[in-house]
C-alpha cells in the first residue's frame, strides 16, 4: 500500500499531536506556565518527534502498541501541565489525539493532491504545513474555548472518559482499516478513496466527541443549577420552619412573663423574688439577642444559635439588618444560612471547644454592603479558582454552597472573596448599597 499511497511522515504526525495537545493546555487551568511550560511542552515535542520516527518501520502487530504509546506521551503532557484530575487529563488526551488524526489527514490529503509528495519542493511542503496546521488548529480552539467553564474543570466521571475512549478507538480503528486490509467492507482500495475515507471518519469522530463535550458540559452547568436551587428552597424551608418554632418560643416565653408578673403579686420571700428577676433578665437577653432589624435574618440568626448553643459552638454577631431592606428574602436565607451552615459544619469537628468559634458581621462602608462571616479554621484552604474545594468525598453532588452563595450575590452586582488568615477563615460579600 505505501508504494501506492506514502504515509503521513512520523514527523507531520508528532507535529499534529503535539499541536493539538497545546490547544487544551492552553484553554484548561495550568499548573506550568512561562519558561517551565516551554521548556517541557518542547521536551515532550521531541521525545514524541523521535519515538514515532523510530517506530516507523514497526510490524504491524506492534503499530497498536506505539500508538498508544504516543497517546501517553500525549496525557503526559496534559496531564503535567494542567490543573485537572487523571480522568479529566485522559478524557482531554483521547479529545486532543482525535483532533491530531482530523488535522493531520487533512493536510496530507491536501498535500499529495496539490503538490504530489513524491516531486515536491520543500519549502512549498512547508509552507503548506504551515497554513493547514495552523488554520485547522486555531479554529479547533475557537470552536472548543466557549464550552469550557471560566476555572476550565468539567469534572468529568469515569463512564464519561470510558465513552470518549470508546468513541476514539473507533474512530482511529476505521479510519485506518484501509492502510492495515483492504479485505473488509470498509476498506478503499485507491488511493484518492482511502484518504478519503481516513479524513471523514476523523471529522466525523471529531465532531461526535465535540457534540457529546457540549452535551457534558450542558448537563455540569444543569447540575449545578439544580443543586444550587435545592439550595435555595432548603434554606427558604429551614428559615419557614425556624420561624414558626421561633414563634411559638416567643409565646411561651410571653406566658412565662405573665406568670411571673403573677407571681410577684403574692407575698414570697427575698429570695424567691430574686430568683423570678433573675428569670425575667434571661427571658430579655434572650429576645434581644438577635434583633438586628430585619425578622428574616433574626430569624436565622436565632435557629443558628439555639443549634449552635447545642453542640457547645460559640457564635457571636454583629449586623445591621436593617441594611438588608431591599434584598429578597429568599437570597437572604442562601446568604447567610449556606454562610452558616459551611461554618457550623467545620467547627463542629474540632474536639477542642474552645475553638468552636464563629463571628457574623453585617454594617455598611464606603458605600458598600459588607458581609463577613469568620470562624475558627484547622488545616489546609484548598481552592479551586477562587472558591474552596469541598472536602466531602462526593465533589459531584456537593460543594455548591460558597457558589450559591456567588450566583446570589451576582444578582445585586456583588463579589465574594475566601481568605485564612491565622487560622481564621473568612467569607467576606460585598454588595454595592443602592443609593
Amino acid at each position: 500500500m505505501n508504494d501506492v499511497l506514502p504515509d503521513i511522515p512520523r514527523v507531520y504526525t508528532a507535529l499534529a499531536e503535539w499541536l493539538a495537545c497545546v490547544v487544551y493546555i492552553s484553554i484548561l487551568k495550568r499548573t506550568l506556565a512561562g519558561w517551565k511550560l516551554a521548556t517541557f511542552a518542547g521536551v515532550v515535542l521531541v521525545l514524541q518527534t523521535a519515538f514515532l520516527v523510530l517506530t516507523k518501520d514497526l510490524p504491524i502487530v506492534l503499530w497498536i502498541p506505539s500508538m498508544l504509546i504516543a497517546v501517553g506521551m500525549m496525557f503526559v503532557l496534559i496531564y503535567i501541565s494542567c490543573d485537572i484530575t487523571a480522568t479529566e487529563a485522559g478524557y482531554f488526551s483521547v479529545k486532543a489525539f482525535v483532533a491530531a488524526e482530523l488535522v493531520a489527514s487533512l493536510q496530507w490529503q491536501v498535500h499529495v493532491f496539490l503538490l504530489n509528495s513524491q516531486n515536491s519542493f520543500l519549502h512549498l511542503e512547508i509552507l503548506l504545513l504551515f497554513v493547514i496546521y495552523g488554520g485547522a488548529f486555531l479554529l479547533i480552539w475557537l470552536l472548543e474555548r466557549p464550552h469550557l467553564p471560566v476555572e476550565g474543570k468539567l469534572n468529568i466521571q469515569r463512564r464519561e472518559l470510558w465513552s470518549t475512549v470508546l468513541i476514539g478507538a473507533a474512530v482511529f480503528g476505521i479510519s485506518n482499516l484501509s492502510f492495515v486490509t483492504a479485505s473488509t467492507p470498509f476498506s478503499g482500495h485507491y488511493a484518492r478513496e482511502i484518504l478519503n475515507i481516513r479524513t471523514l471518519v476523523d471529522l466525523g469522530g471529531f465532531a461526535i466527541l465535540y457534540a457529546y463535550h457540549i452535551q457534558l458540559n450542558e448537563s455540569r452547568v444543569r447540575h449545578e443549577l439544580k443543586a444550587v436551587q435545592n439550595m435555595f428552597q432548603n434554606q427558604y424551608a429551614q428559615y419557614q420552619q425556624s420561624k414558626e418554632s421561633i414563634d411559638l418560643i416567643n409565646y411561651k416565653y410571653h406566658d412565662m412573663k405573665n406568670q411571673i408578673i403573677a407571681l410577684r403579686s403574692e407575698e414570697d420571700p427575698e429570695k424567691r423574688k430574686r430568683y423570678l428577676t433573675d428569670m425575667e433578665n434571661e427571658i430579655k437577653a434572650f429576645e434581644a439577642q438577635h434583633k438586628t432589624g430585619n425578622h428574616v435574618l433574626d430569624t436565622l440568626l436565632a435557629s443558628k444559635h439555639m443549634y449552635c448553643i447545642k453542640n457547645k459552638i460559640t457564635l457571636t454577631c454583629v449586623a445591621d439588618g436593617t441594611l438588608l431592606k431591599d434584598m429578597d428574602v429568599i437570597d437572604i436565607c442562601t446568604i447567610f444560612g449556606n454562610a452558616l451552615d459551611n461554618a457550623i459544619e467545620h467547627v463542629q469537628e474540632m474536639n477542642d471547644e474552645e475553638k468552636r468559634l464563629i463571628h457574623v458581621s453585617l454594617f455598611a462602608q464606603k458605600g458598600f454592603l459588607m458581609m463577613r462571616f469568620e470562624n475558627y479554621f484547622e488545616g489546609a484552604l484548598v481552592l479551586d479558582g477562587d472558591l474552596p474545594v469541598t472536602t466531602k468525598k462526593d465533589k459531584y453532588n456537593h460543594g455548591f454552597g460558597i457558589k450559591s452563595i456567588r450566583y446570589t450575590v451576582q444578582k445585586y452586582g456583588g463579589v465574594v472573596n475566601v481568605d485564612l488568615k491565622d487560622n481564621w477563615f473568612e467569607l467576606k460579600v460585598l454588595i454595592p448599597l443602592t443609593p
